[in-house]
């Protein structure tokens, strides 16, 4: 009998790039796979679902949700994995939707889970696209598409901060171990569906930024182990708009990281982020001075970001 995969992908104003991602997935290989791809809308106001819904796939099953407005990264993604589940899903694959994927994506990821069913997430080797690397002038034009955005994470306690492993780095070789890893990245996560129930869904209170991180670390508190798998390849378009600086950025992180930071780090870390937080109260920038306020008084979700 074949094993359910569920696909989540979150589009928000972006068909084309959905588009081309479902395209993508019309490539992979389903081999001993039953294959659903959700798309969940998350409240676009242009012409997206008319669009999404007149794809037509010739190798998976597309189901299309339609959010009432923009719920953010977690809780969008929450309502494609709650309808996964609640459909018997043995596996559930969240992508995002600026992403390309290589043929062998899916079954190199499935088979880490199936030879150990102590792993609850694994992660893809993922490139930037080409076009999208941060530092295009640093690459020789036959390093492009190699170049590292995610080789596994690692948590940076100190600084609380998830990092990607071998970003900006091309290829050679250097990050081709399945190993486990700090934490999973958002931008590919295949779960199994037995750990999702036991352990709960992203906390729908970051909004964006952060909630990959901290379900890995409930993953392993709760007993089971975050992998990398190098052998399966995603290409991501990543985003230019929501860099350091940005507004979105400084208030999301600046919030999140005390979120997170107060939840699992240790008391001299949490000591050091009362002492940063007040000081981006008097010196941040205004979005990072929003971010540490709603902190305080406990504004989470979308909070005062417009």
């Amino acid at each position: 009998m074949k094993e359910k995969i569920f696909i989540i992908i979150l589009n928000w104003n972006r068909a084309d790039d959905t588009l081309a991602c479902l395209k993508s997935l019309s490539s992979l290989d389903y081999f001993m796979l039953d294959p659903n791809v959700v798309v969940v809308d998350n409240g676009s106001t242009d012409n997206s679902i008319d669009r999404i819904s007149k794809f037509e796939p010739h190798n998976f099953k597309l189901h299309l949700i339609k959010n009432n407005s923009n719920f953010g990264f977690a809780k969008g993604n929450n309502i494609g994995i709650r309808y996964a589940l609640k459909n018997k899903a043995d596996y559930v694959m969240i992508l995002n939707n600026d992403t390309l994927v290589e043929r062998k994506l899916l079954l190199n990821l499935v088979s880490v889970i199936k030879n150990d069913k102590k792993v609850g997430v694994v992660s893809p080797k993922i490139y930037f696209a080409k076009g999208f690397e941060f530092h295009k002038e640093r690459y020789k034009k036959e390093d492009l598409g190699r170049v590292i955005w995610y080789a596994g994470g690692e948590i940076d306690w100190q600084n609380v901060m998830g990092i990607n492993r071998g970003v900006d780095e091309v290829d050679c070789g250097q990050f081709d171990l399945v190993e486990e890893t700090g934490f999973a990245t958002g931008c590919c996560s295949l779960f199994a569906s037995y750990v999702l129930e036991k352990v709960g869904l992203f906390d729908e209170r970051y909004f964006m930024y952060f909630e990959d991180v901290d379900l890995s670390v409930r993953i392993k508190k709760a007993g089971f182990k975050v992998f990398y798998q190098p052998d399966g390849v995603v290409w991501h378009k990543v985003a230019q708009s929501s860099g350091i600086g940005s507004g979105l950025n400084d208030y999301f992180i600046s919030r999140n990281r005390l979120l997170f930071g107060f939840a699992y780090a240790s008391f001299r870390t949490k000591a050091a982020l009362f002492k940063e937080s007040v000081r981006l109260l008097f010196k941040g920038r205004e979005w990072q001075k929003k971010g540490v306020v709603d902190f305080y008084l406990g504004k989470f979700g979308k909070g005062s970001w417009d």
